[in-house]
């Protein structure tokens, strides 16, 4: 008889062992030989050496299960530990998926630009995604950033967003600064949280795995195997863009989004984002998607009011400017 001590550490605990402990007894009665228990992330078996072994595959592969598609099913559970058909137990890898959200689902590209930015994100060290709201450009970049850390292709994520005052000051929000700055990154905290379970994202972000920063908390750095994206871009000055391109470090990754129709800078201030499309156009290397209003993927009442915005616009080009968030 031997005792094993096995680390799961990539999964979220409360998906991984079940409500009230279900998997985990499951897996107890798929192996009625040996005698199992766990702590926290650590499961301890007690059993013949050859089966204690066997054991400890079955549950490194449910825990490979589990990490990329942030569920475990009962049925899968039995299909793994009984041996199953590949097809039954399927990985992502050549199905399309770019990772499984919170719930299970997986996170696809829904249209062809989509696609298209998954291939220019797959293909290039900097990559710019330009269209209007609800596109899903934002949301694909944070997906993408998330598969290369869950496929340890980049060892932290960081995402940044301008953090420009549109009608609200900061000084007139309640809190400390960190209050003050969070509901300006709160689409990446909401993207995140879809796709990564709340434990394990706290713990990431409690080890600075994941960063989410305002722009002006990167001066100075320099970010190597990083995944990096910085969302509204529109927003920045001239200045802002170009020192966060700048950071770019080796075996690293950099994804810009924004939405040249929803400038919230002061009118005399020229966009970052804007005057770097010029300045860096047909600079080998570098990617650039740009997304129509025919690729909204939210509400079917989305893509009407930016028509309809679009129709006043150009009927009064002097009104102020727009805001979609």
């Amino acid at each position: 008889m031997i005792e094993r001590h096995i680390i799961i550490d990539s999964v979220d605990p409360l998906t991984f062992y079940g409500v009230n402990n279900s998997n985990l007894q499951l897996i107890r009665n798929l192996f009625p030989k040996l005698r199992m228990g766990a702590r926290d992330m650590v499961i301890t078996v007690i059993g013949d050496e050859h089966e204690t072994a066997a054991f400890e595959a079955k549950i490194k592969e449910l825990e490979r299960y589990c990490a990329e598609r942030n569920s475990l099913p009962e049925d899968v559970i039995i299909d793994i530990v009984k041996g199953a058909p590949p097809k039954r137990v399927a990985t992502a890898e050549g199905s399309g998926v770019i990772v499984y959200g919170v719930n299970g689902k997986p996170i696809t590209p829904r249209n062809a630009t989509q696609r298209e930015l998954v291939e220019a994100i797959d293909g290039n060290d900097l990559t710019f995604a330009l269209g209007p709201a609800g596109t899903g450009k934002t949301y694909l970049a944070v997906a993408m950033a998330v598969r290369a850390l869950k496929n340890r292709a980049t060892r932290r994520i960081v995402l940044s967003r301008p953090a420009v005052e549109a009608g609200e000051k900061l000084g007139f929000l309640p809190g400390d600064m960190r209050d003050k700055i969070d509901p300006y990154l709160q689409p990446l905290y909401d993207a995140l949280e879809d796709m990564i379970p709340a434990a394990k994202l706290r713990e990431y972000m409690d080890g600075n795995v994941i960063q989410i920063a305002p722009l002006a908390f990167m001066r100075g750095r320099t970010l190597n195997d990083s995944t990096i994206v910085l969302d509204e871009a529109q927003n920045t000055t001239v200045q802002q863009i170009k020192m966060f391109l700048t950071r770019l470090g080796m075996g690293s990754k950099m994804i810009v989004t924004g939405d040249v129709t929803q400038i919230d800078l002061p009118r005399q201030t020229t966009s970052g984002l804007v005057h770097a499309m010029r300045v860096l156009d047909g600079v080998q290397g570098i990617g650039r998607v740009e997304f129509t209003k025919k690729d909204i993927v939210r509400h079917h009442l989305v893509q009407r009011i930016v028509e309809a915005y679009e129709r006043a616009d150009a009927e009064n080009p002097t009104a102020p400017p727009r805001v979609f968030l």
